[in-house]
C-alpha cells in the first residue's frame, strides 16, 4: 500500500499559483512547497507542472531547482518527474558516479520494476540523455559486471505466473555445481538470473534451498571485494522479496555515520506511491521503532519534513 496522503480534487492552478508565490520574494518558503508537493499524487503533480508552464510558461522543475537545495532539493526533484524520468536519472546518476558506478541501483531497477515499466524507462533515459541505457552501461563496465548489468537491462522477462517445476529442478542443480565449483561468472548462472521470469526464478531459487538447505545468497560470499557477486546477491534479493531488500537499504542508510540520504530518498521517493506502507511495516517490525520515528531522529530541517510527509505523517 502506499503511504502518501494528497486530497481528491486539489486544484492545479491554485497548487501552481501557491508554488510561484512560494519560490518569489527574498527567501524561498520550504513549508509552502512541503505542504503541496508532498501531498499531491503522480498525477496531480502533473497537472501541477502543466498549470505553471502555462501560467508562467517556465518549467517548475528547474524553478524549484534553482530555489532549493542539497538532499532537499534532490528528494523533491525526483519526486516531481514522471516515474520513468524518475528511474532514468537514478539509472544515469548510477552509471556516471564520480569514483564506481552504482550497481545497486540498476540492479533494483532493472530487476523491480516491470518489464513494461523498464521498457518506458529504457525509452526515458534515450529521450534525456541521447544514448541508450545499455550503451551506458557497456561504456562504463568491464567483464563480467558489464554482461550482467547490460543482461539484466536488455532482457524483456515473461511476466506471467506460469512457472516449470522440472526446468526449476534442472536450474537450481546447474547453480549448485556453478558454487560448487565457484564458477559464479559461469554464463549459464548470468542466462538463469537475467532472462527467466521471476516467478520462474523464485521457483528455482526455492528447489536450490530445499535441495541445499540454505539459501543461494549465502553461498555467494566467496570474494567479499567482488562487484559481480555483490550484484548477483542484489538481484537475487531484489526479484526474491523487494521489500525485505528496501527495508534493508533504508536501515543501513540510517545506519550509516550522517546517514545516507541519498539512499533513504531512492527508496521512499519511489515507494511512496507503491508499496511503502508494507516497507514501513517491515522496518518496525525488525528494528522495534518506527521508521517515522527513526527518520526524524537521523535527518532534519526541510528534508526531514519531506521524507517524513512522503512517509504519510501528516
Amino acid at each position: 500500500m502506499a503511504t502518501l496522503i494528497f486530497p481528491d480534487q486539489p486544484c492545479p492552478v491554485a497548487d501552481a499559483e501557491a508554488l510561484r508565490k512560494a519560490c518569489q520574494g527574498w527567501g524561498t518558503d520550504e513549508k509552502a512547497i512541503i505542504s503541496i508537493l508532498g501531498h499531491r499524487n503522480e498525477t496531480q503533480r502533473k497537472l501541477i507542472r502543466q498549470a505553471y508552464e502555462d501560467l508562467y510558461h517556465e518549467d517548475l522543475v528547474k524553478t524549484l531547482e534553482s530555489e532549493l537545495s542539497g538532499d532537499f532539493e534532490k528528494a523533491v526533484y525526483r519526486w516531481i518527474l514522471d516515474p520513468q524520468d524518475r528511474d532514468a536519472v537514478l539509472l544515469h546518476a548510477a552509471i556516471k558516479k564520480s569514483l564506481v558506478l552504482d550497481y545497486r541501483v540498476i540492479v533494483e531497477i532493472a530487476c523491480i520494476r516491470s518489464p513494461e515499466e523498464l521498457l518506458a524507462i529504457k525509452r526515458a533515459y534515450r529521450i534525456r540523455f541521447k544514448h541508450s541505457l545499455e550503451e551506458d552501461l557497456a561504456q562504463h563496465t568491464t567483464a563480467h559486471i558489464r554482461q550482467f548489468l547490460v543482461g539484466l537491462v536488455s532482457i524483456y522477462r515473461y511476466n506471467g505466473d506460469e512457472i516449470n517445476e522440472r526446468l526449476a529442478n534442472s536450474e537450481a542443480q546447474i547453480l549448485q555445481n556453478a558454487i560448487k565449483e565457484k564458477a559464479f561468472h559461469d554464463e549459464e548462472v548470468v542466462r538463469i538470473i537475467t532472462t527467466r521470469s521471476k516467478n520462474q526464478v523464485l521457483a528455482t531459487l526455492n528447489q536450490f534451498k530445499d535441495d541445499h538447505g540454505s539459501s543461494i545468497t549465502k553461498l555467494l560470499r566467496d570474494d567479499p571485494s567482488s562487484d559481480f557477486l555483490s550484484a548477483l546477491r542484489t538481484a537475487i534479493r531484489c526479484i526474491s522479496d523487494h521489500q525485505k531488500y528496501y527495508e534493508k537499504v533504508i536501515r543501513k542508510a540510517l545506519n550509516t555515520v550522517g546517514t545516507d540520504e541519498e539512499s533513504l530518498s531512492r527508496v521512499v521517493v519511489t515507494s511512496a506511491e507503491k508499496d511503502l506502507k508494507e516497507i514501513k511495516d517491515l522496518f518496525h517490525k525488525r528494528n522495534s521503532v518506527t521508521l517515522e520515528h527513526a527518520v526524524a531522529k537521523d535527518t532534519s530541517g526541510d528534508y526531514k519534513a519531506f521524507i517524513l510527509a512522503l512517509l504519510g505523517n501528516d
